[in-house]
């Protein structure tokens, strides 16, 4: 809902800027610090976690060491090739690869995850998808549940998005509408903002 004509405006430059830029297969991997990510997070074995728009799934493999092959990796992505690579890459370990979009409806249960992970991809998502993003977030994540969402800074940078489709962490807590629980730089030009669902 509009509260006025310049957030209007806003909502049209952010789903304009959305729709002409694409990732084209590139990947953040090289850029961001893994071994940052995986001590703030503090995954524990037996967890289930979710890596949305996992790409080549660089994290969900960190995560399944990480795990000591415990628990479940679900490396969740729209691209059926990339998933199609990824389930024969990882076909008899604890990482389950399956075609799908986090701003959608999900095949996993009420409460049943313990992580959502998303790296550098919520710019890419129109202000309607956000929306559904949160909601799908709150629904599958188990009580005291965390979202962490990487994202590159709303800076100049020598790569990235367009600025107006980036967020800043204050604008990235706004949209998503869950508490804040840490704010940590995992890279020269990213940060990770992990919140908590309290419902």
């Amino acid at each position: 809902m509009s509260n006025g004509p310049a957030e209007g405006q806003d909502h049209i430059a952010r789903e304009r800027a959305t729709r002409e830029h694409h990732h084209e297969g590139r990947s953040s991997e090289e850029l961001l610090d893994k071994e940052v990510i995986l001590k703030e997070l503090k995954v524990l074995p037996g967890q289930t976690i979710l890596d949305a728009g996992c790409g080549n799934g660089y994290m969900s493999k960190a995560f399944s060491a990480a795990l000591n092959n415990t628990g479940m990796v679900y490396a969740l992505d729209p691209d059926e090739s990339a998933i199609a690579a990824l389930q024969k890459e990882t076909d008899g370990s604890n990482i389950h690869a399956l075609t799908g979009d986090i701003t959608g409806t999900t095949p996993f249960a009420d409460d049943s995850v313990d992580l959502v992970y998303l790296a550098t991809v919520i710019h890419g998502f129109p202000p309607g998808q956000i929306e559904n993003l949160r909601s799908e977030v709150v629904r599958i994540l188990k009580p005291r549940g965390r979202l962490a969402i990487v994202e590159i800074d709303k800076r100049n940078t020598p790569f990235g998005p367009p600025m107006d489709i980036r967020f800043s962490p204050e604008e990235l807590q706004q949209q998503i509408a869950l508490p804040p629980t840490a704010l940590v730089r995992v890279g020269e030009y990213f940060y990770m903002q992990v919140f908590e669902n309290r419902s």
